[in-house]
């Protein structure tokens, strides 16, 4: 047996340190990743111990990634030597922090000294151990803390107590100026990536501009496409994605519904990138061109709107760099380059980029020059096709590249894949990520799916953003196609997580039939052009916008972190809570109760049973819930509430809570 030895450098002049610094929060695979937050305050957590009872000091260091200097912010003890602090960074952008902790003789000195003192013991010898420690601390400090020390040394030399013992202007100046031979740093500096807030909180629509003509038949443009953001921002989204953009390839060209033949007028698939008019750089002719898309960009922006771009690394057998670079692309045993596939199905209208041929780093290079040409047009936000079919080495690259030079730039990760290879695209810097909402439906499912990404520390990297459809997914239970489901789905989305999205106007038409034996809506749109009746009676039109507005006007639905489960006697009713604040710290300020029937086709009713502490309300008191999309009040008493649910109507509430309180002349009100 090997007995472990510590090394001790027995010549230093101090001895090896006692304080211990563990578990520093947020801190993502030891350190080798960056955790994610938007601009506003981090806080940051550690345990922090040494031996014995001397009384500990420590701080928060923090600084740009780019900078030199560190910023220094004081962190407070918590309970069983858990310590918390915070740092406001201005901007976004990357930054590095860690912590730092020492024995606080000062603070030790003055808790010892005032029990004696308390006790009526003799402190005078304690009074001279306390002057040296002023006077040593004097001769460090600048001209301001000097002088409020060097008073209290003065009163000290002449036996006063008083003042010195619980005088806080002096216990700051001792903090910052006082002996830190002690001092241990955390081991490691960690990174923070700080993004716009959009990364936190949005809501994403997703449409086709060549689908928004006013005629059957006729190609939409980016012009057709300004005239139909006014109803995206209408329904209350903040965010329109655009399918890829590029001209598409007549080679292998898919027809309607996936046909391997393509007919004439077929336009083909968006995601089959390239052909004679150019590739990833370039825009589909009938779309229109640079100044167009500039315009909608324009035009977005004033109506509160940002432009997201599809960014799908992939191309067309007529695309250009086929024929200038047929290096980047695999080629078979018979010379032919390799089409994409999924056995049994053939992708043959698109060719997969080959990250690992000869000339990997020329490919790399190209495909930053695409991001960055999209950039310049003002796009600031990438959907990101089938990322996890690139190397996760390639990702961190580009995308570090990328936000070095504009931080604000967003990628949103379309990966339906495994979780781990999931969480490390995240890791690597996805902004946000697709998920397996949609196929999460029921109350067990949602619950363990949820609490994994908002209770563990996969909450610090990866931010959900759940779409109940997509152009290539729809579910099973939306092929129902009742307006329950869709309702309910949508609720579900909309505040479960802080970041959703909805592929329209499929969803708000109720769009629900699919291609027989499969997930993929019968006439998509990725295949042919379509017109939508946006007036249609059966529209959820209202419902999304009443929504969206709900989402804006509570901040509790803007976080993911403080999503609380509580408790039913029914497994076809959802609850869940979100707070402001996390609850365990106090206030939890304002909060949204949600209940959702999961069942599309009948009215369930039942108790839920409420974590009150999750909710900020005291035991045994009454209070009002305000569900603000049926807008109906109703007044609440203690943990156990009845919920009844009818579907054919709305299959959801969605709360505001107003708590109880009585004032000193016994008036009753709700806040």
């Amino acid at each position: 047996m090997v007995t472990p030895t510590l090394w001790v450098d027995m010549s230093n002049r101090h001895p090896p340190p006692r304080v211990v610094i563990e578990r520093v929060w947020p801190e993502v695979d030891g350190g080798h990743f960056a955790a994610k937050r938007t601009v506003g305050e981090i806080a940051v957590e550690a345990d922090i111990f040494t031996d014995g009872h001397d009384v500990l000091a420590a701080d928060v260091l923090w600084r740009a990634e780019a900078d030199a200097e560190w910023f220094v912010e004081p962190m407070a003890a918590l309970v069983n030597d858990r310590w918390t602090g915070s740092f406001a960074p201005p901007d976004v952008g990357r930054y590095v922090y860690s912590v730092t902790a020492w024995i606080d003789r000062f603070e030790t000195w003055r808790r010892d000294t005032a029990k004696k003192h308390a006790a009526g013991l003799d402190v005078r010898v304690e009074l001279l151990t306390g002057l040296e420690l002023l006077r040593e601390a004097a001769a460090r400090a600048d001209q301001t803390d000097s002088a409020v020390i060097d008073a209290a040394a003065k009163a000290l030399a002449r036996g006063r107590v008083a003042g010195i013992l619980d005088g806080v202007p002096l216990q700051d100046a001792m903090r910052r100026w006082g002996e830190r031979s002690s001092a241990v740093t955390y081991g490691r500096d960690l990174v923070v990536q700080v993004d716009p807030e959009r990364a936190r909180f949005s809501a994403w629509y997703e449409l086709f501009p060549r689908s928004c003509a006013d005629k059957p038949g006729r190609h939409g443009s980016f012009r057709d496409c300004m005239r139909r953001l006014p109803y995206v921002a209408e329904l209350g989204f903040d965010v329109v994605y655009l399918p890829p953009i590029h001209p598409i390839g007549v080679t292998s060209r898919k027809g309607r519904n996936n046909s391997v033949t393509a007919s004439e007028g077929d336009p083909g698939s968006p995601w089959a990138i390239g052909s004679a008019d150019g590739g990833h750089t370039a825009i589909h002719p009938e779309l229109g061109r640079a100044d167009d898309l500039r315009d909608l960009v324009a035009e977005a922006d004033r109506l509160g709107l940002a432009v997201a771009l599809d960014l799908a690394f992939q191309c067309s057998p007529d695309h250009p760099w086929v024929r200038e670079h047929p290096e980047w692309f695999r080629h078979r045993a018979d010379g032919s380059i390799q089409y994409a596939e999924n056995p049994p199905k053939k992708y043959e209208d698109i060719y997969p980029l080959d990250f690992e041929s000869d000339d990997w780093s020329g490919l790399w290079a190209a495909l930053r020059d695409v991001v960055d040409h999209w950039i310049d047009h003002g796009i600031r936000i990438f959907r990101v096709d089938n990322p996890h079919t690139k190397p996760f080495r390639f990702w961190e690259w580009l995308i570090a590249g990328v936000k070095q030079d504009h931080p604000d730039v967003l990628f949103l990760s379309e990966a339906f894949t495994r979780p781990k290879v999931m969480y490390q695209l995240a890791k690597v810097g996805f902004s946000q990520s697709y998920t397996y909402f949609a196929w999460r439906q029921t109350k067990w499912e949602l619950t363990e799916y949820l609490t994994e990404l908002t209770r563990t520390d996969v909450a610090d990297y990866f931010r959900p953003n759940f779409w109940p459809n997509t152009p290539d997914i729809l579910t099973e239970q939306l092929q129902i196609g009742t307006r329950s489901v869709f309702l309910s789905r949508l609720v579900l989305a909309a505040t479960l997580t802080a970041n959703y999205g909805i592929y329209g106007p499929a969803f708000e038409l109720l769009e629900h039939d699919a291609r027989p034996g499969s997930e993929e809506y019968l006439d998509n749109e990725k295949y042919q052009l379509r017109v939508w009746d946006l007036d249609s009676p059966q529209s959820i039109r209202p419902v999304i916008t009443r929504l969206n507005q709900i989402r804006r006007s509570h901040p509790a639905l803007q976080h993911d972190r403080t999503l609380r489960f509580h408790g039913t006697d029914n497994d076809q009713l959802l609850c869940y809570s979100k707070s402001e604040r996390d609850p365990a710290a106090g206030d939890p300020g304002d909060v949204v109760l949600v209940v959702v029937n999961l069942d599309p086709y009948h009215t369930h009713a039942g108790w839920v049973d409420l974590d009150l502490g999750a909710l900020g309300v005291d035991h045994d008191v009454t209070f009002q819930v305000h569900d603000e999309i049926g807008n109906a009040h109703y007044l609440w008493h203690g943990a156990r509430n009845f919920v009844q649910l009818d579907p054919s109507s709305m299959p959801a509430h969605v709360m505001g809570l107003r708590r109880h309180v009585r004032t000193e002349h016994n008036f009753d009100y709700f806040m």
